[in-house]
């Protein structure tokens, strides 16, 4: 009865995998195949938030693979190319309004930097493909579920760090709702990654004709163990509370970043915030987004903050604000936060962004950018290893827009600090994706910490996320307003806190020593 059951089974695989042949067929031509490999690229996108369709993460990588099946070595990277060229054209659009609309700089420069920026992420997924191809020439199973895993992952860490990093659309993000989000914890947003393609290649390994019934059934097998395992991993609690409830409130300004440094909005600014701020004394933590006070921190002291600190410290109330400092002596100038109230303390980004942040160029690039009069501007780096603030009570990590998306950066604080705060500045892309996206990156670094992160922002989203990464409570997008909520702050450790990245990388290590095990051990083929 089972046998005949198995055939049965057997056959009707066989069918649709005939018809998925014919299909394949028609798309690996050349052309075809290259214009395919660029819509899948696209795609993608829409498993990233807001669309949300994380089921397209492992079916578009599944198709990548497919199309690089049976092609040469030159071909299967311009594949990988233009699939990742798509995905971040598409997917990171909103850098070109961040840089002519905003910075006001001409148009040819947004677009060289937006197609460069695609084009530099294309060639991660090029190198990809052409590895995969070359390692494993002729072997379908070992690539999908070894090659293509191991180097899709090493070359997406690569890329977090490399040149200062941009891990931007890290395939891991997109699983942040699926069952796949419980192994974040355990392996970070890179092993989310890992499991992602890994499920893709057994996507593969079960439509596939070359292999008997067996090993696609057992593929079966295995993803639906994947997935099962990551909805049990998603229920466990990896750290506890420390403590009682603190009452926090989160001010949004939503001042527009094209008047937000003019002169004549200043008074304004510094009016509406102290209005917010007065209306929510009884709150045990009030935070300000990034430089939420458009000016230096000497400038503003006497006159602004002291008066603020005073008031704070009569009402019991400690505050983080983003304010910029200057060390005047030394000519260096910081993205800060600081704190006001019981415990003073100031925190300066480590982590800027290339091109706006500071310009990573040479003195020659300089003086041209001056006589184009193109805007540029340079902040220096905080040290690596300063103090946590404390406020509420509580040793908190701080981080700065940017930040968040290295998760490294944040592990930094842990186990030490019960909370985690974000304040960031998204007013430069305006109402687009990376607003969603961003605030779908800081779910996954709660959810690797084991703690609340409280997200405030200048025009959106301000949000608090709890330590399993979901969204408790947030403010519309565009509006003035403050959010104001209950938090726990959290001690112990998950797994990846402790192990950092090192799990990941034992993983592979082990899948690319699997491609120099004879296949016919892994795999037999028909």
């Amino acid at each position: 009865m089972i046998t005949a059951r198995l055939i049965l089974l057997n056959r009707r695989i066989r069918g649709f995998t005939g018809r998925l042949r014919l299909v394949a067929a028609w798309l690996h031509a050349d052309s075809r195949g290259d214009l395919v490999a660029a819509g899948c690229g696209l795609l993608l996108v829409l498993a990233f938030a807001p669309f949300d369709c994380y089921p397209l993460a492992i079916l578009m990588p599944a198709c990548l693979f497919w199309l690089v099946g049976g092609v040469n070595l030159r071909r299967s990277a311009w594949r990988g190319f233009l699939f990742g060229f798509a995905e971040f054209l598409f997917g990171v659009y909103w850098i070109y309004n961040s840089i002519h609309v905003v910075a006001d700089a001409p148009i040819w420069v947004a677009l060289l930097m937006l197609v460069g920026l695609a084009a530099v992420m294309g060639l991660y997924l090029a190198i990809t493909c052409a590895l995969a191809v070359w390692l494993t020439p002729g072997s379908g199973a070992v690539r999908w579920l070894c090659a293509f895993p191991a180097l899709w992952t090493l070359l997406e860490w690569v890329r977090s760090w490399f040149l200062s990093g941009f891990p931007w659309l890290s395939l891991g993000y997109s699983q942040i709702d699926s069952a796949l989000r419980g192994y974040a914890p355990i392996m970070g947003v890179f092993g989310v990654t890992l499991v992602t393609v890994f499920s893709a290649g057994l996507l593969l390994c079960v439509g596939s004709r070359c292999l008997r019934i067996t090993p696609r059934l057992v593929s079966l097998g295995v993803l639906v163990a994947i997935w099962g395992l990551g909805g049990v991993l998603a229920t466990l609690q990896w750290t506890q509370p420390a403590g009682p409830a603190i009452t926090v409130s989160m001010v949004q300004g939503d001042i527009p970043q094209t008047t937000k440094w003019a002169p004549e909005t200043f008074e304004p600014t510094m009016q509406l915030y102290r209005r917010l701020t007065e209306e929510h004394w009884t709150s045990q933590l009030i935070i300000w987004p990034e430089a939420a006070v458009p000016d230096y921190y000497d400038d503003v002291k006497e006159s602004y903050l002291d008066p603020l600190e005073q008031a704070a410290r009569l009402h019991g109330t400690d505050m983080l604000i983003g304010v910029p400092t200057e060390d005047v002596a030394g000519g260096q100038y910081y993205n800060s936060v600081i704190s006001l109230g019981r415990h003073d303390g100031v925190y300066n980004k480590r982590h800027l962004v290339p091109f706006g942040e500071f310009f990573p160029v040479p003195e020659w690039v300089r003086r041209w950018l001056e006589l184009m009069d193109l805007p540029y501007s340079d902040f220096t780096p905080g040290a690596g290893d300063q103090p946590l603030l404390r406020v509420a009570g509580y040793p908190v990590g701080i981080s700065i827009c940017y930040e968040d998306a290295f998760s490294d950066e944040i592990m930094r604080a842990l186990p030490q600090a019960a909370l985690l705060v974000n304040v960031s500045n998204d007013g430069w892309f305006g109402d687009s994706i990376a607003l969603p996206q961003h605030l779908e990156i800081a779910r996954m670094r709660a959810l690797e910490a084991g703690r609340y992160l409280l997200r405030d922002t200048n025009t959106g989203i301000t949000a608090i996320i709890d330590p399993s990464g979901r969204v408790t409570s947030r403010i519309p997008m565009d509006q003035a307003g403050v959010l104001t909520d209950e938090v726990v702050p959290y001690a112990g450790s998950t797994l990846y806190a402790r192990t950092g990245i090192w799990i990941v990388m034992s993983l592979l290590l082990l899948l690319l020593l699997c491609i120099a095990v004879p296949h016919r051990y892994i795999f037999k083929r028909k």
